[in-house]
């Protein structure tokens, strides 16, 4: 069985035992969190529901793994034969979550 979500603004297809990066939320790890925002749930024999935009009753949980940070990015700008350069590095935040059930 998989399903469709919508997490912090973002989709992602999730299944049962299924590891997903996420952006950084603010759960200490082992917290338990659900998401209702489930757009779509399909497969074991279960017909493809659609939601509009959301499923009514559907839910996905998850478990906090981990907070970690993501690799360093440069990002430079410059203009040619102006004397203009900026470096900046970042580093994104993200958080592991384990899918643990889908109930639809």
């Amino acid at each position: 069985m998989y399903a469709l979500i919508e997490f912090m603004g973002k989709q992602y297809k999730t299944e049962k035992g299924a590891v997903l990066k996420v952006d950084k939320i603010d759960a200490e790890p082992g917290a338990v969190i659900d998401i209702d925002k489930v757009l779509l749930v399909s497969g074991d024999g279960v017909p493809v529901r659609v939601g509009s935009p959301y499923l009514n009753g559907a839910k996905v949980s998850a478990t906090v793994e981990s907070h970690s940070k993501d690799d360093k990015i440069i990002v430079f700008k410059y203009k040619p034969k102006k004397d203009y350069r900026r470096k900046q590095g970042h580093r994104q935040q993200y958080s592991v979550i384990k899918i643990d059930d889908i109930s639809a």
